[in-house]
């Protein structure tokens, strides 16, 4: 055993010893030839994907300080009480020559302050200059001084199995890349945001990695790292990036309006599956069905009908219903949009013009600055408010001046300085002439309240 022990310490030697002396070591090749590297990509991508800092200033909420008995008999002053939380994330500079950066929403929400770092080192403060937090966009503008963007790439020809490499900062690690392929395309029905049309990718995004850079081998911008799917609170190789054409898209509203502009389409689909598709007596298994057209809509303009069946909305082919909900989300005001469909066996085109509609749904901070983190809607129903009109408040920040002075979510706003409310154009008309206050007087659980908005 010895014996085969020695033998087997020398053998190694006395192989190479018998190496021609122009073989190459396993692993290298020949003639001075380099192995496969990134490393000539990643150099002139990894400058343009940035680290941002944000610090925001939350209340202190303590049930024991929110009780009046308990604050007199410990004589503890009535006062609101802060702290001040940092978190990270990631970006990507798009524009070099006027110091865009796009990241995720989530990323720098409710932030108080934002710092992006580069990666040559320095440190600059950002400016917000818009989100869309359905898509989980937003762009900030720093000072355009020795920036290095980014190219974007069509994500409309990316395919399932390209190799992709993701670059970003997890966990506060600057400058990490990690590589992976495509593993699939058009994800959506996640719950993570209002539009779905994600990139799968098994390269792997972790914490901080939000809002990276996910490239293709030539460096160009594939998506932005907004999600991962992780059961066990780690990742397991699935994570999720917006395509660029979505963020290209998203981001020019963004710059130009300070707000996306997406346009009202006023109708509903439904995927078209084999029993549908023989119920309308049509061969395709892909598309979607109007299932429903609203009165005085765009979709009614263009001659949309209950029963067509979309098979292309401009230049997107449309399989099935993420399909045309990501198309949506880049379809704004002042669009006109050629969509193929199928009626009675025919394949016809429309033309869908996207007017500047009266407002149906908007952030509240487009109505006044007071309101800013809510959302609103128009609302019509006869049998919840005495007129049937109104503005219903969808969401209500925890954290905003709206829900401290008693707005919620389910909230109908009828009259503002007592002026009746009946829309969205209602209130921002007489918001505007408000003065030092908002005097709401809201319909809520079938009671009426005024409440006042400083």
């Amino acid at each position: 055993m010895r014996l085969l022990m020695i033998m087997a310490c020398l053998l190694p030697g006395l192989w190479l010893q018998s190496m021609p002396a122009h073989a190459a070591l396993p692993g290298s090749l020949p003639d001075g030839q380099t192995l496969p590297s990134l490393a000539p990509m990643l150099d002139q991508a990894t400058p343009a994907v940035v680290n941002i800092a944000t610090y925001t200033t939350v209340q202190v909420r303590n049930p024991l300080l929110e009780d009046p008995f308990f604050r007199r008999f410990f004589n503890v002053p009535d006062q609101q009480r802060y702290r001040r939380t940092q978190s990270a994330g990631s970006g990507v500079v798009v524009d070099a020559r006027h110091g865009y950066i796009v990241t995720n929403n989530h990323v720098v929400e409710q932030a108080d302050e934002i710092n992006v770092g580069l990666a040559d080192g320095r440190s600059l403060k950002a400016e917000l200059v818009g989100t869309d937090p359905r898509v989980d966009l937003a762009v900030l503008k720093v000072p355009a001084e020795s920036l290095t963007q980014i190219e974007f790439a069509d994500s409309g020809s990316v395919r399932v199995g390209d190799f992709v490499v993701a670059i970003g900062n997890p966990f506060g690690l600057n400058q990490t890349v990690t590589s992976g392929i495509v593993s699939a395309l058009g994800r959506s029905g996640l719950g993570i945001e209002g539009y779905e049309d994600f990139i799968q990718t098994d390269a792997s995004i972790n914490p901080g990695n939000s809002g990276g850079a996910l490239v293709d081998l030539a460096g160009r911008l594939v998506g932005i790292n907004t999600a991962i799917l992780a059961p066990a609170g780690g990742n397991v190789g699935i994570g999720f990036a917006i395509p660029s054409n979505m963020v290209r898209a998203i981001m020019r509203q963004l710059i130009e309006h300070g707000e996306v502009r997406r346009g009202y389409l006023g109708l509903a689909v439904q995927g078209l599956n084999p029993e549908l598709a023989e119920a309308f007596g049509v061969d395709r298994r892909e598309g979607v069905v109007v299932v429903e057209v609203e009165p005085e809509s765009a979709a009614e303009r263009a001659g949309l009908r209950p029963g067509d069946i979309i098979q292309r909305v401009g230049d997107r082919v449309i399989r099935r219903a993420t399909d045309f909900d990501g198309q949506a989300a880049v379809i704004f005001v002042g669009a006109s949009v050629p969509i193929e469909i199928v009626r009675d066996g025919r394949t016809r085109q429309v033309n869908l013009e996207v007017r500047d509609e009266p407002l149906e749904k908007v952030t509240g901070a487009r109505i006044d600055p007071r309101l800013e983190g809510t959302t609103l809607q128009n609302f019509r129903n006869q049998d919840d408010a005495a007129d049937g009109s109104g503005v219903l408040v969808t969401e209500v920040g925890e954290e905003t001046i709206a829900w401290q002075f008693g707005l919620r979510p389910g909230d109908i706003v009828v009259a503002c300085n007592r002026r009746g409310v009946r829309n969205l154009e209602d209130l921002r008309e007489t918001a505007r002439v408000s003065g030092e206050q908002l005097l709401l007087r809201v319909y809520r659980s079938g009671q009426y309240g005024y409440i006042v908005i400083r």
